[in-house]
């Protein structure tokens, strides 16, 4: 994809990333009033990670498009950040298991919206590997081409960028 293309790409795809990270942080604001927090602290700690993951990308692609636009950006402060919050994300995915059972044993069983709560932290799961592992979101035709080619999930660009020590 050439330059052009890619902020072209980048003007939308930011905010669009930034759009879904208010959201499900309003989403946790929201259960967070609504129901009991005894009820509900596996879906809080779903949102709770998926949001934390989704502002962690809204961020790195407002870097990039404006690394791309020749905004000058603090190369080492950004990838520290990003190895810090990979780091920080997968404790919080391995505390998840813990988190269902303390939510068990608060509410006896009785889990409140407990379909959405797996949804959510399984969403924070996927948006961790989308931006950690392998790029799981194909949304336009040269991540197809790609995934029809070598019939294989991509190298996100995060991990790209951490490995060669740019962003």
């Amino acid at each position: 994809m050439t330059k052009d293309r890619l902020i072209k790409r980048l003007t939308w795809y930011y905010p669009a990333e930034l759009s879904g990270a208010i959201t499900f942080s309003g989403c946790f604001l929201l259960v967070l009033i609504v129901f009991p927090f005894r009820d509900t602290l596996f879906l809080l700690y779903g949102l709770a990670v998926f949001s934390f993951v989704l502002w962690q990308g809204q961020y790195y692609w407002k870097l990039k498009l404006r690394g791309l636009k020749g905004t000058a950006i603090d190369q080492q402060k950004s990838l520290a950040l990003f190895r810090n919050a990979k780091q920080i994300n997968l404790v919080l995915i391995a505390f998840i298991p813990v988190v269902l059972l303390v939510q068990i044993r608060l509410s006896g069983g009785d889990i409140q919206l407990l379909g959405y709560a797996i949804a959510a932290n399984v969403m924070g799961i996927l948006e961790h590997v989308n931006y950690y592992i392998r790029q799981l979101m194909i949304d336009n035709e040269y991540d197809l081409r790609y995934l029809l080619r070598y019939k294989r999930l991509k190298i996100p660009s995060l991990v790209k960028d951490l490995r060669d020590g740019r962003i």
